[in-house]
């Protein structure tokens, strides 16, 4: 299982890559630990917490396969370990994290800044796994107390998604999948061409057979379809003035990922970034970059 980036449709993909929904298009950007720290806070912001309360209560009467008696949890294409960090501390009970990601400088710095401690106080591990993570299934999953992952659905292909469903729900084990793209942008004040660099931007999502915006929906009825009981909960990006560097990069790529999908938009495009850019640098932009997160629980759950 693995992701693709945005401007080289043809290179192996890994979930650690900024996703196109981020709307970067610049390889080194778009892997640079400097990039997901800047969109940290406005991921632990989005991240939907009324899932937890389920996902909790699962974990609460579910089993615990490591040594010592911890949760298992398995943080797929984990970057610098966001979810870890935001995660963690609000689960109960002993957990041992394995991270996953095929960049090695990244899992060096996600289990360097790992939580220490689990929202009652117990301790928290973290082991690391460096390479792609195609080679999932139930078997790799045995022992496993929880998946999950960000940023990973809509840059999945249909086949890929299945596997994943599979392996998770072959092993028994909840998923937590967070920050799937919606599709849906709203920016204010509202420009003539938002709508058209919405369609581009949600068409260039879908090329290659990727799942893009229809992702959760996929995802749901391929899940619930195992037998699976999903819940989705929405998780929005809301950038407003004190998160402009977060908004501005975010623009760039946006616009530039609808003009490699539609390359007459380009002379209009230029001139569109100029003005949201500069509006965004004096503080008068506000963009809701609007995202989902699925929890899926196994048969035994529901």
């Amino acid at each position: 299982m693995s992701t693709t980036d945005t401007t080289t449709p043809h290179t192996p993909r890994d979930a650690s890559a900024v996703h196109p929904a981020d709307g970067l298009d610049d390889d080194t950007t778009r892997y640079a630990p400097e990039w997901l720290q800047l969109r940290e806070p406005a991921d632990a912001a989005a991240r939907a917490a009324a899932l937890l309360g389920p996902l909790r209560d699962h974990l609460a009467s579910g089993r615990r396969d490591a040594e010592d008696g911890a949760q298992v949890v398995r943080d797929l294409g984990c970057g610098t370990g966001s979810m870890g960090r935001w995660l963690a501390p609000r689960l109960p009970g002993a957990q041992h994290w394995i991270l996953h990601d095929h960049d090695p400088e990244l899992l060096a710095r996600a289990a360097a800044s790992a939580p220490a401690g689990a929202a009652d106080g117990s301790p928290v591990t973290v082991a690391t796994a460096c390479g792609p993570i195609a080679g999932l299934t139930a078997e790799a999953l045995a022992g496993t107390s929880l998946v999950t992952a960000s940023a990973l659905l809509d840059v999945l292909t249909p086949d890929e998604l299945h596997r994943l469903v599979a392996a998770c729900t072959g092993a028994g084990c909840p998923a937590l999948l967070a920050l799937s793209v919606a599709g849906r942008v709203e920016i204010t004040p509202a420009d003539p061409l938002d709508a058209e660099i919405a369609d581009a931007f949600n068409a260039h999502q879908r090329r290659e057979e990727l799942l893009g915006p229809d992702a959760v929906a996929a995802a749901t009825e391929a899940f619930e379809a195992a037998g699976a009981t999903v819940r989705v909960a929405t998780s929005p990006w809301q950038l407003g003035p004190d998160a402009s560097a977060l908004a501005a990069e975010w623009l760039r790529g946006w616009v530039a990922a609808a003009c490699e999908q539609r390359p007459e938009l380009t002379d209009r495009a230029e001139e569109y970034l100029r003005r949201r850019l500069a509006a965004c640098a004096a503080g008068e932009l506000r963009v809701v970059v609007h995202h989902s997160d699925l929890l899926a629980l196994p048969p035994a759950a529901a």
